[in-house]
């Protein structure tokens, strides 16, 4: 996994749903975070680390103020916004708006 050559990260892997891992390195964990899902099990979530990103922060930048994480990790939390972006409910005829 890394930056290709055009500067967007790659998002090919798959990614594992095994015993709330979501990757190597997105784990949910009902006792950290209240289940929101975390980078490597601290208590830096997905939308902390999107709220950075979405905010104007660099990969970089959020590196240098977050020494312990990775730019792996900042892949994964992407790779994991992309996946959740293209997962769709479909409502019950029960919960059709009319």
């Amino acid at each position: 996994m890394g930056a290709s050559t055009t500067g967007i990260f790659d998002f090919s892997p798959a990614i594992d749903h095994h015993m709330g891992m979501i990757s190597d390195r997105i784990t949910i964990n009902p006792d950290v975070c209240g289940g929101l899902p975390t980078i490597r099990g601290m208590r830096i979530t997905v939308r902390d680390v999107l709220n950075m990103l979405a905010g104007g922060m660099s990969a970089e930048e959020i590196l240098q103020d977050f020494p312990y994480l990775e730019r792996a990790d900042i892949e994964a939390v992407l790779r994991y916004a992309a996946l959740q972006a293209a997962h769709r409910e479909m409502p019950l005829r029960n919960e059709i708006p009319r």
